[in-house]
């Protein structure tokens, strides 16, 4: 393995070519999962079942996901990165086709389970080779790289999905994915070294068992909290068992000789900030795309379709802001960013509270610009810190204890947002949730964004300079 502080060698070096491939396999990833619920009311149908029995298709993949991920490294470095990769990829693919030709709820879901099992090693792994290969000062380029399919896809999914449901069928979204899988393999062959670890470390079942029903039992729990009519005393019940097994895992994987995962990255104080406050930022950014679809529709009373295009704005705004990123970081240095912008994240959030009516639309198109650029902003600050100080020895540890921290912030998102909106429609004794509980849920998520940016104040002020190139 390279260390970061040590010169990359002619056969290690970062490669943006490498970097572009991996990021286009995410691209790929995230545009699957949003087209998919573009066209859930459609596959219903064909189905012959309701709508809501096919978020059990959505649920199936996000479980196996989490299930598989906790794999990831230990895969890589006992059968190497480039194989694994592959392997996952074509896993993706083909389920991808199957997916397209089931006939049946049952079979559809199975599908989706291999294909959250192959999802779940991509992105790590993927993460891994290119942050291994990457010295210090390429670390502002390879995030920029890496960070823009979350940006884009949400922007691209829904309106693509959209258009071919509607002119060629729900299958070809599926069908779609054969030739970016063909593709996205052939690139991986040609460009990703085999790199492995120490492939004689024998697989740590108990830790694998503990950190999988871990967190497929946290997730399982935070999608049930946010289901529309779910019974909280049974998703509270699911999230503390899950939390419970975290802590064992946790206990497991510090005394055991070879763990699964490796939890010495977390003593890196980047990897640390990464956590904290940046799970904290990741599950208020996740809450935000299923808090303004509902905002437009139960707070304004407009159409699905209406709100969706109001809501591709906010996206809209989290992709213009890119070009300047790199300079905020370059110019003021991670600490300032981290502080400063998520001063401008609760800023963002209170303005949407504010909100009573689409009066004046201008002004409610400039918020959604502002909350999507600050969110951009702050996301790729987030990233581009958490392999800091990480050498890379550790990087693929640190990969997967990202991706692990990603999957369980974006369920936690949805769910405190579902949370808060029940608690206040209880308290104010409402049949329906409507503009209050929206406007009450966004002051909280201000609330919590303010408490991020006062835990990143103890980042230190010139922390991370080698890496944003901050003088």
């Amino acid at each position: 393995m390279t260390d970061s502080l040590a010169p990359p060698t002619a056969a290690s070096r970062y490669s943006p070519a490498v970097a572009l491939t991996m990021a286009a396999i995410g691209f790929m990833q995230i545009l699957d999962s949003a087209i998919i619920n573009t066209s859930l009311p459609t596959m219903a149908r064909a189905f012959g079942v309701e709508p809501i029995d096919l978020s059990l298709a959505v649920t199936a993949y996000v479980l196996a996901a989490a299930a598989a991920s906790p794999l990831a490294n230990w895969l890589a470095d006992r059968c190497g990165a480039r194989h694994v990769l592959v392997a996952a990829l074509v896993a993706f693919t083909l389920s991808s086709v199957w997916c397209a030709l089931c006939q049946t709820l049952p079979e559809l879901i199975v599908a989706r389970v291999v294909q959250g099992i192959g999802g779940a090693l991509l992105l790590p792994v993927g993460t891994a080779v290119v942050m291994r290969r990457a010295a210090r000062a390429d670390f502002v380029r390879a995030t920029a790289l890496m960070v823009w399919p979350a940006l884009m896809a949400p922007i691209i999914g829904p309106v693509l999905g959209g258009v071919i449901t509607e002119h060629l069928g729900w299958r070809w979204n599926f069908w779609l994915n054969l030739p970016l899988g063909v593709c996205g393999v052939l690139a991986i062959l040609r460009l990703v070294p085999n790199e492995r670890g120490d492939g004689l470390r024998r697989l740590d079942v108990i830790g694998f068992l503990l950190c999988a029903t871990s967190l497929t039992t946290l997730l399982a729990g935070f999608q049930r909290s946010a289901e529309a009519g779910g019974e909280r005393i049974v998703a509270l019940a699911m999230i503390g068992i899950g939390s419970l097994l975290g802590v064992a895992a946790v206990r497991h994987l510090r005394r055991h000789p070879a763990p699964l995962l490796s939890l010495a990255a977390l003593r890196r104080p980047s990897l640390a900030y990464a956590f904290h406050p940046g799970g904290l930022y990741r599950v208020i950014f996740s809450a935000a795309p299923f808090l303004l679809p509902l905002w437009f529709q139960l707070g304004f009373g407009l159409s699905p379709a209406a709100a969706g295009l109001w809501v591709l704005v906010y996206f809209v705004g989290n992709l213009g802001i890119k070009v300047i990123t790199t300079p905020l970081m370059r110019r003021f240095g991670f600490r300032r960013v981290l502080v400063g912008d998520g001063l401008m994240v609760v800023l963002s959030m209170a303005a949407c509270a504010a909100v009573g009516s689409l009066d004046h639309p201008v002004v409610v198109v400039l918020i959604l610009l502002f909350a999507g650029s600050v969110r951009s902003v702050q996301l790729t600050t987030l990233t581009t810190l958490a392999f800091a100080d990480v050498p890379g020895a550790e990087r693929g540890n640190a990969s997967n204890l990202i991706a692990m921290m990603q999957q369980a912030t974006q369920a936690a998102g949805v769910a405190v947002a579902a949370f808060s909106l029940t608690v206040l429609q209880a308290m104010r004794g409402s049949d329906h949730i409507g503009l209050p509980e929206l406007r009450g849920t966004f002051w909280i998520m201000a609330a919590l964004a303010l408490i991020g940016s006062i835990a990143a104040r103890r980042v230190p002020e010139t922390f991370g300079a080698e890496v944003s190139g901050a003088r």
